[in-house]
């Protein structure tokens, strides 16, 4: 049998560099895709009156379409768009967050926005958490199709649109407005921005306002709101009352 010459050793032994480099670098990729997964953020922000299985279940699909690790739940003390409405307490429903994401590690919760005085502009949550997790950690902001809607009225939404990614979960009954409608507000990279973002995904029909009305008419909100959220309703006597 002949040997190998000198030439084939040689191509032999760049094969093989070639080969481990190429490996070295899809881990060095594998490892850096779920580093970056990890410091990415989805924020969702609300009223949270009660926290139910709509949120929870949009929440871990938006989360899931992203593929990002972790979602903060941001129950607000005074949001702007419900000024004048009557919320159960603040501690109340950030409690039922607690308790709703008690038992999924995905899911976190924060009382940032329940401790700030005044309304709880979503501009001045982004900043927070974007100073807190740093400049390499990119935020995603959760809203729905009927904030979508009315997004042109949110307090300095030209810099929000900038300062995060807000994503919007298709619901029952709204549509995405089209480019005309937020052109009197937004520039055309911020509108496809908008538009690029609107995830298709389980449209689950249920509401704040249905779950209060069961409640008030002594109705089984059972299988509408995680159970350790509806023993809690039960017990503190919540939204008996109009």
């Amino acid at each position: 049998m002949a040997r190998p010459s000198a030439a084939t050793k040689e191509d032999c032994r760049l094969s093989i560099v070639c080969i481990a480099e190429y490996y070295q670098k899809r881990s060095y990729n594998i490892i850096n895709d779920a580093v970056t997964a990890l410091n990415n953020i989805l924020l969702f922000g609300g009223s949270f009156d009660p926290i139910h299985h709509g949120h929870l279940i949009i929440g871990r699909h938006v989360a899931e379409y992203l593929d990002l690790a972790r979602v903060i739940l941001i129950p607000s003390a005074n949001p702007p768009h419900k000024q004048g409405q009557q919320l159960a307490p603040a501690a109340d429903r950030l409690e039922m967050c607690r308790l709703a994401a008690a038992d999924d590690p995905q899911f976190e919760v924060s009382d940032w926005e329940i401790g700030q005085a005044g309304p709880n502009y979503t501009l001045y949550t982004i900043q927070h958490f974007q100073a807190a997790y740093g400049a390499d950690t990119k935020l995603y902001w959760l809203v729905g199709m009927d904030s979508l809607n009315e997004l042109d009225t949110w307090y300095r939404v030209d810099e929000l649109v900038n300062a995060c990614t807000i994503v919007t979960a298709a619901r029952p009954g709204f549509e995405p407005p089209d480019g005309m409608a937020l052109s009197n507000r937004f520039s055309p990279p911020q509108i496809a921005k908008l538009h690029r973002h609107v995830v298709e995904g389980p449209r689950i029909d249920i509401a704040g306002t249905e779950i209060r009305a069961r409640v008030r008419a002594g109705r089984s909100i059972r299988y509408l709101v995680p159970e350790p959220v509806w023993c809690y309703i039960e017990e503190r006597g919540l939204y008996r009352e109009a």
